[in-house]
């Protein structure tokens, strides 16, 4: 497999996961907007988010909203950013969800995201079992 979210997806990669079940995995992206972006991805490839069968488009929204909940919560936020980009923009051409942390007067403006890293392996392990732990039920 080519894609690096597959490989992900398929546990050929690490990652600090947030969320799985059969059809989609959620991580920490490796270059957070700030700590607790985190990425939504179909286990299975689709390129943009019109390649996704009719069938995954609920359940994606859900888990959004979910995550949306549990980002926001875990990094006590007072709100939440989501974004897809489709082709354009896409480092990784795999469908995916950002779901990023929101605060007021945070500095983010626009379409410009400048990126950050995690301190560590265990600073990003912290923050994931962080979301894990504030995921409302399905």
């Amino acid at each position: 497999m080519s894609c690096l979210f597959c490989r992900i997806a398929a546990g050929e990669e690490p990652a600090h996961r947030v969320l799985e079940d059969e059809r989609f995995v959620a991580f920490l992206d490796v270059r957070p907007v700030f700590p607790g972006h985190v990425l939504l991805v179909p286990r299975d490839h689709h390129e943009a988010v019109w390649d996704l069968p009719a069938d995954l488009l609920g359940p994606l929204g859900e888990r959004v909203q979910r995550l949306s909940v549990a980002v926001r919560d875990a990094m006590e936020g007072h709100g939440a950013f989501n974004a897809v980009n489709n082709i354009v923009s896409q480092s990784v051409p795999h469908l995916h969800v950002h779901v990023v942390p929101r605060r007021r007067k945070d500095g983010l403006r626009g379409f410009f995201w400048p990126r950050t890293t995690y301190a560590s392996e265990e600073e990003a392990a912290a923050v994931a079992e962080r979301i894990r732990s504030a995921l409302p039920p399905a």
